[in-house]
């Protein structure tokens, strides 16, 4: 499950905002596009910022973005509780962005870790990501350390990396988000850009036609060593992964529940699990 860092054919900028629920709703076919493919492509996040320029702080704004979320979480069976535009807003999208980039200082698979964490405690417990309390809170639970954390959000490095994310978006003329853009590492050509949320067929076609092979599908692990890996995990994340229906995906994940591997979450559309084994 764990990928090596050897040169890669492939590479894949994921663009995406901490606060889109589209690009939350994308975390099922990364998952499992990063299981079966893995070893033929690396993954770059770009935060794009797309959001942070948004006019926050106005009423109506916050309720068009809670009506939002909520039509996303039940369209997608990724939740996100759109109360917290009306109960607790994000006040400063930009400090969340700057985080994940100060994140990353501490390796790009933290970053990618951490931005998961932020996704979480927001679209499921609705905390406030401005909140320098949560930041913190997140950095801790995916193990970062918290000193050089606190420094660096503060820091020239996390604003320029911010700034140059910003600059590989327009560069780019990424104009939604989430947007996928393919590269193949060989050939000096153009990216393929895909915005928006596909079928995961198209993804895999995408890989075959840029590999210009068939590549070999790796084998999802077992359950548990995905739960242990990911630690957090919605019901669709494994029904995707796994080719399962939601209920059969349920009924697996209960199993393990009786065994007390793993605890359900609490949340408004669907339903999350948390691996509880050390």
């Amino acid at each position: 499950m764990l990928q090596r860092n050897e040169k890669k054919p492939l590479e894949i900028y994921s663009f995406v905002d901490p606060l889109c629920p589209e690009c939350w709703a994308l975390e099922p076919t990364i998952k499992k596009l990063f299981i079966e493919y893995g070893k033929y492509f690396s993954l770059r996040h770009v935060i794009s910022g797309k959001l942070t320029r948004l006019n926050f702080g106005q009423r109506k704004q916050y309720e068009s973005i809670a009506e939002l979320w909520e039509k996303t979480a039940s369209r997608t069976g990724m939740s996100c509780d759109g109360n917290l535009w009306l109960e607790n807003p994000i006040s400063s999208p930009y400090l969340a962005s700057v985080a994940v980039k100060a994140a990353e200082l501490q390796g790009r698979k933290k970053g990618i870790q951490f931005l998961r964490k932020l996704q979480e405690v927001m679209f499921l417990e609705k905390q406030n990501i401005s909140s320098m309390n949560v930041l913190k809170d997140c950095a801790q639970e995916v193990g970062l350390d918290i000193q050089e954390f606190l420094t660096d959000i503060h820091s020239d490095s996390a604003s320029k990396a911010f700034q140059c994310d910003l600059k590989i978006t327009s560069e780019m003329e990424v104009q939604e988000i989430p947007t996928l853009v393919f590269f193949n590492a060989n050939v000096e050509e153009e990216g393929l850009k895909v915005t928006g949320l596909y079928p995961y067929e198209v993804y895999v076609q995408i890989i075959e036609e840029m590999l210009s092979m068939k590549p070999e599908a790796a084998t999802p692990p077992p359950l548990e060593e995905f739960l242990k890996h990911y630690k957090t995990v919605a019901t669709k994340e494994v029904a995707v992964v796994y080719n399962l229906s939601i209920n059969k995906a349920e009924k697996e994940l209960k199993k393990l529940q009786l065994k007390q591997k793993v605890e359900q979450l609490p949340a408004k559309y669907g339903m999350f699990w948390r691996y509880t084994e050390s």
